[in-house]
């Protein structure tokens, strides 16, 4: 039978990863969409494509160039979850 603490403890292990995956994705969108409403500020050009495509291209490079890392992290987690799945239930 799994404990509270154990379960917290899954938890919070996934929450922790969640973030450290999804972080340098949802940073480089918002380091994207920053510089475009400053560019679309000082020029006063309000085109939806113009915040679209930049924030499109930015999680593209970003999955490109972070994919394998955010991968391995997941793959790591997921394999301390299933191995420690007998040890939980008994």
């Amino acid at each position: 039978m799994m404990s509270p603490e154990s379960v917290m403890t899954i938890g919070q292990q996934a929450m922790e990863v969640l973030l450290l995956i999804a972080g340098p994705v949802l940073l480089v969108v918002l380091m994207i969409g920053l510089l475009v409403s400053i560019f679309q500020a000082a020029t006063q050009i309000n085109e939806a494509t113009l915040t679209f495509i930049p924030k499109l291209v930015g999680v593209f490079a970003t999955l490109l160039i972070a994919g394998p890392w955010m991968l391995s992290v997941f793959t790591d987690y997921l394999r301390h979850v299933l191995t420690s799945i007998p040890s939980l239930a008994g």
